[in-house]
């Protein structure tokens, strides 16, 4: 927290002074003005030395206007409250409650920064290319994956080779999007809320932040409830009967049976969020050797159980025409929104690569052919249940409990305990890699001084057992419906970034100014926000807006043009809110871009602080809005180096 010192009072004190002396009322700190005041009268510095002193905080300035707004003897009596509870217990406890952050913060800093948002060091850049390798073999089996693909044929009427298709195109271009917002983060050791504020302004970054919080919040809910249906599995392995145990919660859309794996799934989950996220590498190495093992002894069990795979792969589509090629781009874009959040939140684990090409080919390459086979796997036992038992099962979770239900053997009881062990192992690793660790960082960015990682993985944990994860899990079609939804928000988001990152600014960040808040900072904008990435994030939603209606079942005819437009939802958004961003960018030139290439991460590299002492602050052509363009050397203006402070019309 900041230091004041005898001649200077800390912040709070020094805005209530403020708020009194330019009030047109009597001063709110003293009763009256022949009596003593309630408070000692602070030594209050020029208005221009608080400029200087503080970096201009929203939430300060908002409480400063509202503060004005209230009776005098309100504002007499919450000044005489806050003074007691500087003493109090309440106010000790709040204090260790704050995260650990480095000394020296202005307030505006402590809302933006703690150890967790800051740079990663280079002794936590731990992950080579082989641990991005085994962490997308591990995320790749997992049971959402296998249902995606199945849903093709159950719901989509694909033949099994044309599923098989539509997943290795639609997985190889999330893994290019995947490797282009991956590269932000491993140059420059930046997550993903940080990296926001380039292109959505300090402030203006916290509401992306936070909806892509409450998205990974209530997925963590949908993949725990699917990892507690495995934990079911595995009990009436051992326990048959416990699939005949009395439903005490008719009504509610699920069973007690199910809900009490649900719990027990969450619960061990708690531990693993323990652990911070350079560390957690193992438990996906772990994964990465045992559950592809069982993945493929249940695919094998399946086409024994089909007489063989050539009944299976001779089955045809359903579907014929414009069913068929409507199917194809569903299937498609089913798998791109698989990768919905982690297209977003990449460099919340590529930051911590040893070095930029480590997150790059590893995930090219490893994330369409993991996800494939993966999905082969669910594709070909859902087409064997289709021979099994004359209809497509979707969930391989179904078709393990189907197989307890034909008088499995003890041997049979016991090949189901080891897959749905498997899958549980599978849940727990995506849950934490997709969703726990991401709304752990988000919440970091919306609350630093108070959340970390950790409490916010806790905070992400509470809100999906609290949900209710299982109507989402319904059908196949609530399934697709929710996965599109989910695509209309972020795909808008990724189109803001990558086309800030790498056609505005061609990879030209200044670090340091990422965890400012001072009105000439480069990412100030307007008042923090940035008038121009809002306004492309919303063109990106509102192409999709119609067709997201229909989708969600709303009663009325829908033009039948926006809703084909709608299954393309994941480009429409990306292509429209990154066009806008652009054309907006060169109509009205961003501050601080580079007219090349030009990647700048050596401030991550040394010992990285966000305190500016006295001797630093801006340069004259940076504070005086001039149009200068440095040189990449020598500071030399030339045409080819970073514009800057171009568009000080934005403050």
């Amino acid at each position: 927290m900041s230091s004041s010192t005898d001649t200077i009072p800390p912040t709070f004190d020094i805005e209530l002074a403020n708020i009194a002396s330019s009030s047109s009322a009597r001063p709110a700190l003293f009763d009256s003005e022949d009596r003593e005041p309630l408070l000692p009268r602070p030594t209050i510095p020029p208005q221009s030395a608080l400029l200087d002193l503080e970096e201009p905080c929203l939430s300060d300035l908002a409480f400063a206007w509202i503060f004005s707004l209230l009776p005098l003897r309100l504002q007499e009596q919450f000044i005489a409250i806050m003074a007691r509870f500087r003493g109090s217990k309440a106010s000790r406890l709040l204090d260790k409650l704050q995260t650990e952050s480095e000394p020296g913060l202005t307030n505006a800093q402590l809302m933006l920064t703690n150890l967790d948002l800051k740079p990663v060091e280079p002794e936590r850049r731990q992950w080579g290319p082989w641990n991005f390798v085994g962490f997308w073999i591990a995320d790749s089996f997992n049971i959402n994956t296998w249902m995606i693909a199945a849903s093709m044929i159950s719901g989509g009427g694909l033949a099994w080779w044309h599923a098989w298709l539509c997943v290795w195109i639609g997985y190889f271009i999330a893994a290019m999007f995947i490797c282009l917002t991956g590269r932000i983060g491993a140059v420059y050791h930046i997550s993903f809320p940080v990296v926001a504020r380039s292109s959505f302004g300090i402030w203006g970054s916290l509401w992306p932040v936070f909806n892509r919080a409450a998205m990974a919040c209530i997925w963590y809910g949908v993949q725990a409830y699917i990892g507690g249906q495995c934990v079911t599995l595995m009990i009436r392995a051992i326990w048959p009967s416990f699939n005949d145990i009395p439903n005490g919660i008719e009504g509610s859309g699920t069973t007690t049976r199910d809900f009490v794996g649900f719990f027990l799934f969450s619960l061990g989950s708690l531990p693993a969020i323990w652990f911070p996220v350079h560390k957690i590498r193992h438990l996906f190495t772990a994964k990465a050797y045992f559950v592809p093992v069982a993945g493929i002894a249940f695919f094998i069990w399946a086409v024994v159980r089909a007489k063989g795979i050539g009944p299976i792969v001779r089955q045809p589509a359903e579907a014929s025409g414009s069913r068929l090629a409507w199917g194809w781009i569903s299937g498609i874009m089913s798998s791109i929104a698989n990768f919905a959040t982690l297209i977003v939140n990449d460099p919340d684990f590529s930051r911590f690569a040893a070095k930029p090409r480590d997150a790059l080919w590893s995930q090219l390459f490893t994330i369409p052919s993991g996800f494939a086979v993966t999905s082969f796997i669910g594709i070909i036992v859902s087409s064997s249940s289709m021979v099994i038992y004359g209809t497509a099962i979707w969930n391989p979770l179904d078709l393990l409990s189907q197989f307890l239900l034909d008088n499995a053997n003890s041997g049979e009881r016991f090949g189901v305990f080891v897959i749905a062990a498997a899958f549980v192992l599978a849940q727990l690793g995506t849950n934490i890699a997709a969703n726990s660790v991401s709304a752990g960082t988000d919440l970091t960015a919306l609350f630093p001084r108070f959340i970390n990682i950790r409490r916010g993985g806790y905070i992400c944990a509470l809100v999906g057992f609290c949900m209710c994860p299982w109507n989402l899990l319904s059908s196949s079609n609530n399934f697709t419906t929710y996965l599109s939804a989910y695509s209309v928000f972020l795909s808008s988001i990724a189109g803001v970034l990558i086309c800030d990152y790498y056609f505005v600014r061609k990879g030209y960040l200044v670090l340091k100014d990422l965890y400012s808040a001072r009105k000439d900072g480069p990412y100030y904008y307007f008042h923090g926000w940035s008038w121009r990435g809002y306004a492309a994030y919303i063109s990106g939603i509102s192409i999709n807006i119609v067709g997201f209606v229909d989708a969600i079942g709303t009663n009325g005819p829908m033009p039948m043009g926006a809703v084909y437009l709608y299954r393309f939802n994941f480009f429409t958004g990306f292509i429209v809110s990154s066009g806008v961003y652009y054309l907006l960018s060169r109509v009205k030139p961003l501050p601080a871009t580079s007219g090349v290439w030009l990647e700048k991460p050596d401030e991550a590299d040394r010992q990285f602080s966000v305190v500016y002492t006295d001797a630093e602050g801006y340069d004259e052509e940076r504070s005086g809005g001039t149009d200068v363009v440095y040189g990449k050397d020598d500071g030399a203006p030339e045409k080819s180096a970073v514009y800057v402070n171009k568009a000080d019309g934005d403050r």
